[in-house]
């Protein structure tokens, strides 16, 4: 059931772009089924919920490295799924009415639906690293939302924004995460927060709590980083209504909440989150007063709310943090209201400037109404839940003592955002709905459908009810809540409509009266803020963002990436040398202490050889031909030296890619030019030279210090284990297919990707000066000789590839060194025959077999969680069948079977796109 409510949303964003073509209103039912279904699941977990229960569910994944796939749902994640899925099937209610027909509402509803499923991934998500996957998921959603209408400038440039400031955030809060992780031990939930002590008295508290924190304040729009949510208001409606109330910038208010007791208590959290929680909260409030975007309005008091629930957070008692969630919960009913109101004024009305707009109550009466009762909520007048929270936020503020004497600059702060609040509310309502008819709008104004302003008359009473009933209709929610947060048993608190004459009452009204007063002084305020410099945010950020990002990276890049191999090498070379030069001076004596094998003649033979076949290729650079001979001497010499050590398995596998990778370098010779480039300068020889010879003599110096020492490998491990946990008697296959099958997985991909990437690199390429190529090392284009003896070689390699990998598992060989053998035979097919008369008899597109040899490889991988078993489990038994006897087998061959065939494919794409390869001309060319 748990995971249902997190997979509901990811299936159901499928539904609208299959139900796209069938129309706007089977779109939007289709939409709205599975949050609905998931809604449904929710509230049935209520009273387990309710009566503190923990609900989990957890898969292992690569529990060594704390990657693990596990979910929980208890008070704080109920509250804010419920939030999530509640306002967001309003939301869609609301979207099916407010999109035009021109817009695609597939693809908006997939969207939305796809955001609604980060965000509960997010908030139920039980390890942390999996937290910052979905986080980040909720940050590209979002920016694809934002920039929903691409064909406008400002909702491209708002979506960057938003894009750059959260990702940002996110990069901080995973190395917080990974900080965290590195303290406790562990990723998992549960022991973070049962850690919290560990945590607040280790040295490394204060980064960890600042990076999070990081991740924290950009995602909910916190001072400095508050710029980009004003800006994200290019989104239509729907969006913004969805983002400001339940989800994205709620997001970092949940992570305040859940880290709560791993993370609070000190004087750097109070100290951190009071600041930015007060000068955001001010701030929001000041600016929302002057803005004359409807949108830009609500958009700073959403800013100006979060900084209030960020500071309750700060002030650290558990009455603040009940306090945070009771606002959390009253500000995304009545800004979800609002921001809908304001996207139906807009909608039927062309215009969102207030300056516009006046009278609107004598067209739209119920829209009218509908946002009066919402902006008194965001007010904090009474009777509305907006009272109820902001009077409990003014208690915790009185009662705060963290600032000695200065205590009381708390209270008088947020009494002073407040007033700027009744104001901002004020002109909302009185501006816009009140006063004389407007003037000539783009449309003229009318009351829009019933079910678009069904969502907004659902919250209202919302608002209502909890303002009223607060207990009843909220209470056990934000107990149970609370509960969770603070992981500890609640002092006792009262939700009621009347806490008789107190002094936050007294605040409540001083600030009401006040901040009528404010607005009634608003045109002498907007002649001073008009005479303020202009800031355009926008701008500022595009400026930052070009000339300090973009041209300081083109600066590096064009440092760095100069175009010629020889300085990228320089570069290796000389960070080679540093590190290895760093790990050298911190040695005590270079000699370990244990006694080096005794040298040999046939090593010593394999050696110089190898030496002697270096500098040929070096010297002979010139003739390539002869240069790439002396290389594959020192390929070979490479292979002799596994032999030496016993080791079978790299011999044939070194073999196998010395063969092809000669061969495409031979293929790559024929493409080159005959004459040969400008050698270099004596000085930059004399230079290079200095530099390979320091690197040798470094790494030299290193290994000598590594083999004298002594090793405790990990390879007894996999000795004593390869029969018994792999089910093969072969280690080096074992280790690949299962102790370490991850990473053959993802060398695979690798491979797969660069083939794919070759493929789009030479597809349709044409070499130009065709006169400067052309080597022809042989008159016959395809020698009779070399024709016969490939008759019977295919066949013969064909077989001894299918046993070289039947028998990896057991005995030197498996599916990569079989699948090299295979791409050697078909490649020596394409070398006898050339291309037309092999493709004409063997099919040349290899890209499915690629893709179905990763397919296949990580299907398998994944089939041991059906058995309830960790990623890359292997499976393994013994058969025994007629004649044969007794045979091993291991799901590990299945995924051997992967490895092979894209070791093929891409093996084969690249082969053949190079041989297809031809000089740019009308005259036909031979053909390689």
């Amino acid at each position: 059931m748990l995971l249902s409510l997190i997979l509901l949303p990811f299936i159901g964003s499928l539904l609208p772009l299959l139900a796209a073509h069938k129309g706007r209103t089977v779109c939007s039912w289709l939409t709205a089924a599975p949050p609905a279904c998931a809604l449904l699941l929710l509230l049935s977990t209520a009273p387990a919920v309710f009566q503190g229960e923990l609900l989990t569910i957890r898969w292992d994944w690569i529990p060594a490295l704390g990657l693990n796939i596990g979910f929980r749902l208890d008070g704080l994640a109920f509250l804010f799924a419920l939030l999530i899925l509640a306002i967001g099937l309003l939301v869609i209610l609301y979207g099916h009415y407010y999109l035009s027909a021109k817009d695609s509402h597939g693809r908006f509803f997939s969207l939305l639906l796809l955001f609604m499923g980060a965000m509960m991934g997010v908030v139920t998500a039980d390890n942390l690293l999996l937290m910052v996957v979905f986080w980040e998921l909720t940050s590209l959603s979002s920016f694809l939302l934002i920039g929903f209408w691409g064909h406008r400038r400002d909702a491209r440039r708002g979506a960057r924004m938003a894009l750059t400031v959260t990702g940002g955030g996110g990069l901080a809060l995973l190395a917080g995460v990974m900080v965290i992780g590195h303290i406790v031990g562990s990723f998992e939930l549960s022991d973070v927060l049962a850690a919290g002590d560990i945590l607040r008295e280790h040295h490394l508290y204060p980064v960890a709590l600042v990076l999070v924190l990081l991740g924290v304040f950009t995602k909910s729009a916190q001072f400095p980083f508050h710029f980009w949510l004003p800006h994200a208001m290019s989104a239509p409606t729907p969006v913004s209504a969805y983002l400001h109330s339940a989800t994205m910038v709620k997001a970092g208010v949940f992570l305040l909440a859940r880290l709560y007791p791993a993370l609070s208590g000190t004087e750097l959290w109070f100290i951190m989150l009071s600041l930015v929680g007060l000068s955001t909260m001010t701030l929001g409030a000041v600016v929302a007063l002057f803005k004359h975007d409807l949108k830009g309005l609500l958009a700073y008091s959403t800013i100006s709310h979060l900084g209030l629930i960020v500071l309750l957070f700060g002030l650290d008692t558990q009455l603040a943090v009940v306090a945070a969630l009771f606002h959390t919960v009253n500000h995304a009913t009545f800004k979800a209201s609002l921001f809908m109101s304001a996207g139906i004024v807009d909608h039927e009305t062309g215009s969102r400037d207030i300056r516009l707009l006046s009278g609107l109550r004598h067209y739209m009466p119920i829209t009218a109404a509908l946002g009066l009762i919402a902006a008194a909520a965001m007010a904090g007048v009474p009777l509305m839940n907006g009272f109820l929270s902001t009077e409990m936020f003014l208690g915790e503020a009185i009662e705060q003592r963290v600032l000695g004497g200065w205590s009381w600059l708390i209270p008088a702060v947020a009494v002073f955002a407040k007033v700027f609040s009744v104001a901002y509310a004020l002109r909302f309502i009185h501006s816009v709905f009140f006063g004389p008819k407007p003037g000539p709008l783009p449309k003229q104004p009318h009351e829009p459908p019933f079910f678009m302003r069904a969502p907004i008359v659902i919250l209202v009473v919302l608002c209502l009810a909890v303002g009223m009933l607060p207990a009843l209709i909220v209470g056990p929610l934000l107990s149970v809540a609370a509960a969770s947060t603070t992981q500890t048993i609640l002092p006792q608190y009262t939700l009621e409509i009347w806490h008789g004459f107190n002094l936050p009452l007294a605040l409540s009204v001083l600030a009401m009266v006040l901040g009528v007063f404010l607005y009634s002084q608003r045109h002498r305020l907007f002649n001073l803020w008009n005479r303020l410099p202009p800031l355009s945010a926008p701008d500022v950020f595009e400026f930052i963002l070009h000339s300090i990002l973009v041209q300081g990276s083109r600066r590096i890049t064009k440092l760095l990436e100069s175009g010629h191999p020889q300085n990228y090498l320089l570069i290796l070379f000389l960070f080679t040398i540093a590190l290895a030069g760093a790990a050298l001076l911190q040695l005590p004596s270079l000699h370990g202490g244990v006694s080096m094998t005794a040298i040999d003649f046939p090593s010593l033979a394999i050696a110089m050889t190898m030496i002697v076949a270096a500098l040929g290729t070096a010297i002979l650079h010139r003739n390539r031909l002869t240069a790439l001979l002396f290389l594959s001497v020192v390929g070979l010499g490479v292979a002799l030296v596994f032999a030496r050590f016993s080791a079978p398995d790299l011999v044939l596998t070194q073999l196998s890619v010395e063969v092809v990778s000669i061969i495409l370098l031979m293929l790559i010779l024929f493409l080159l030019p005959r004459q040969n480039q400008r050698d270099s300068s004596v000085q930059r020889l004399w230079r290079d030279a200095v530099v390979a010879g320091v690197g040798g003599l470094s790494l030299g110096i290193l290994t000598f210090a590594i083999l004298t020492r002594p090793l405790d490998s990990i390879s007894k491990f996999f000795l004593a284990e390869s029969v018994s946990g792999g089910g093969g008697t072969n280690v080096v296959n074992v280790v690949l297919v299962d102790f370490r099958g991850f990473d053959t997985f993802g060398e695979i991909t690798v491979l797969a990707i660069a083939a794919i990437g070759i493929f789009g690199l030479l597809d349709g390429m044409r070499l130009f000066n065709p006169r400067h190529l052309g080597h022809h090392y042989a008159k016959d284009r395809h020698p009779m000789l070399l024709s016969v003896l490939n008759m019977p070689l295919l066949p013969l390699a064909l077989m001894v590839s299918l046993y070289i990998f039947m028998r990896g598992h057991n005995l030197p060989g498996g599916g990569f060194i079989a699948g090299l053998i295979t791409a050697i035979a078909l490649i020596l097919q394409y070398l006898t025959n050339g291309l037309n008369w092999t493709n004409e008899r063997l099919n040349d597109n290899f890209h499915p077999l690629v893709a179905s040899g990763v397919m296949i490889a990580g299907l398998t991988a994944m089939g041991s969680w059906f058995f309830g078993m960790p990623l890359l489990t292997t499976a393994h038994t013994h058969v025994h069948l007629p004649v044969l006897g007794e045979i091993p087998l291991a799901t590990a061959m299945v995924f051997d079977l992967g490895v092979y065939l894209t070791v093929v494919g891409a093996t084969l794409v690249i082969l053949e796109n190079l041989g297809k390869l031809k000089p740019f001309t009308s005259q036909p060319t031979t053909e390689p």
